[in-house]
């Protein structure tokens, strides 16, 4: 997912990887993830998302995704280069749920379950927009098995 971001940031000139961009290649990429919007929340999902590099995202540009929380990352972690400090959290935080639930490796559940647990996050304020109900997706998310949406 993150080498997927990675070409968007390049590819639009944005300044590092934030958690829209990780929602985006979570929602072009991975089935399971998508599987947890109706049809269409995922189409107004992608069109916000791809609305981005055009003008909705424009007022991040310049901007550092931050929540203002201190620390955004462990007090040993080092900032994470091309990352912003809540898509670099959100990484650490997917792996250690990942961790909690086999030691396998991270899912793409676990990187939006990782994404939406900050409620300031640019992909919740997109998740937001698009009408999808974050609390709700929140509680799906949980810690164990992701259900489709609807079912």
């Amino acid at each position: 997912m993150v080498a997927a971001a990675r070409r968007r940031v390049l590819r639009d000139g944005d300044r590092e990887i934030d958690t829209a961009h990780l929602l985006h290649s979570l929602l072009e990429h991975d089935p399971q993830v998508c599987a947890l919007f109706d049809g269409p929340q995922l189409a107004r999902l992608l069109g916000y998302l791809v609305q981005r590099s055009i003008g909705y995202g424009l007022r991040w540009r310049g901007g550092v995704e931050d929540s203002g929380a201190l620390p955004v990352v462990g007090p040993n972690a080092p900032p994470v280069e091309g990352l912003s400090p809540l898509a670099a959290v959100a990484l650490e935080r997917a792996g250690a749920r990942a961790a909690r639930r086999d030691g396998g490796p991270a899912r793409g559940a676990d990187l939006l379950a990782a994404i939406v647990d900050d409620p300031r996050a640019r992909a919740v304020e997109v998740l937001t927009r698009a009408g999808v109900d974050v609390p709700a997706l929140r509680t799906r998310l949980g810690d164990g098995p992701q259900e489709p949406a609807g079912e």
